[in-house]
């Protein structure tokens, strides 16, 4: 059905709402003046990318778990599943990084457990940091595979099975991947942040001749233009172009993905990186702030973040047809609005409101944390709301 010009009104004031939400959510806890003042901006950051993790996982990889659509109205609901994703992301920070894995498995996920160790820069802050900065990569790699899972492969090879056996399987099948994908991506950068390097637990990172730089940066620039690639062709293209090779799934739909994103995703990499290098001119090993390569890696992960931002949010509060032409359309508007993101995030209206310090390339500033805030806003009221108070409309 057509939307009508009240549909729109309403969907505009509810994304104003959504914008205004994640402001008072920054205030009370990252915000550098605010209550809580938890962006330091690692430890806020791990916070925030494992809570995006959650609100996934439950809504997509997890196909909408727990179900409680017959219990309550859709905001009771809203508000209970929020709940558990919210009590969900503390008991993977504090309970299985922080309790469980850094103090019997890997030390560096644990901000105490390094500590205890001693050592050069074992106090409490850098060790929370370094533990943050791990669990943050570690998420990634885990969006990243979940997305390539549920995107690409579909149900298969659970088809026959029921919806729990499927979102177990899928959500075991894609923290094993994540492992390893982190183990070879990220993890040889964790090992080189304490001193001396941690030589006999990881190799050197091996990209370092490629991206200029050992940091893991480089990796997760690309990683994340790969996931704006699967939520732009998702959202926003019904599974286009991946829908070739079928509409349910399957292992050839998900190779056929899983090859075409990372095409894709190096494709709009380079391309990022080559826009930054005309505006701001080559980087190089040494450079400081915008000269720097691993700032242009970090930047192009910043990038990315907002165009599935802007995606998610065209696709939720202003959804249009199915065909070609629409869909086209839809995605240009996308691409508007992750520059008026951009534009927005870098302006003296944020720097006030984010309590942010001036400037792009400030060490202690990553608008990944911002935008993903607001991105799990987005998903919250799409996914757990049901869209509420606008009509309800089904997810495809």
């Amino acid at each position: 059905m057509k939307a009508t010009v009240t549909d729109r009104v309403l969907a505009a004031v509810n994304l104003a709402g959504a914008f205004l939400v994640t402001w008072a959510v920054w205030y009370v806890f990252l915000h550098p003046n605010g209550v809580m003042k938890l962006y330091t901006p690692m430890y806020g950051f791990s916070l925030v990318v494992v809570l995006t993790t959650v609100v996934v996982a439950m809504a997509s990889f997890g196909e909408g778990w727990p179900r409680l659509e017959g219990f309550a109205s859709r905001p009771v609901r809203g508000v209970a599943r929020s709940a558990i994703a919210v009590v969900l992301a503390l008991l993977v920070v504090h309970g299985f990084f922080w309790s469980f894995l850094g103090r019997y498995g890997v030390t560096y996920f644990s901000p105490r457990a390094i500590v205890a160790a001693g050592g050069v820069g074992a106090e409490f802050f850098n060790a929370r940091e370094n533990a943050s900065t791990a669990i943050v990569y570690l998420s990634a790699a885990f969006l990243w595979i979940g997305m390539v899972l549920t995107i690409g492969f579909g149900t298969w090879p659970w088809s026959a099975s029921t919806p729990g056996v499927r979102a177990f399987s899928r959500l075991t099948l894609a923290g094993l991947l994540a492992v390893v994908a982190y183990a070879i991506l990220f993890h040889p950068h964790v090992t080189q942040l304490f001193y001396p390097a941690q030589i006999m637990a990881g190799v050197p990172p091996w990209w370092e001749g490629i991206a200029r730089t050992g940091s893991a940066y480089f990796n997760l620039g690309w990683v994340m233009a790969a996931v704006a690639v699967l939520v732009v062709t998702d959202v926003l293209w019904g599974g286009w172009p991946w829908r070739l090779l079928g509409t349910e799934g399957g292992w050839l739909r998900g190779a056929f993905a899983f090859a075409g994103s990372l095409a894709l995703g190096a494709l709009l990499f380079v391309a990022l990186e080559r826009g930054m290098t005309a505006f701001w001119g080559e980087a190089f090993q040494g450079g400081q702030y915008t000269d720097a390569p691993s700032f242009r890696h970090l930047h192009v992960a910043e990038i990315a973040s907002f165009l599935v931002l802007a995606a998610f949010a065209v696709d939720t509060y202003f959804p249009g047809g199915v065909g070609f032409v629409p869909r086209l359309l839809r995605t240009a508007i996308a691409g508007v609005a992750t520059a008026a993101l951009y534009v927005f995030y870098y302006s003296a209206a944020a720097n006030r409101m984010l309590g942010k310090v001036q400037g792009v390339a400030q060490p202690e500033d990553t608008p990944l944390v911002w935008s993903l805030l607001f991105l799990t806003v987005v998903l919250v009221q799409r996914d757990f709301f049901a869209r509420w108070p606008m009509a309800e409309r089904r997810v495809e």
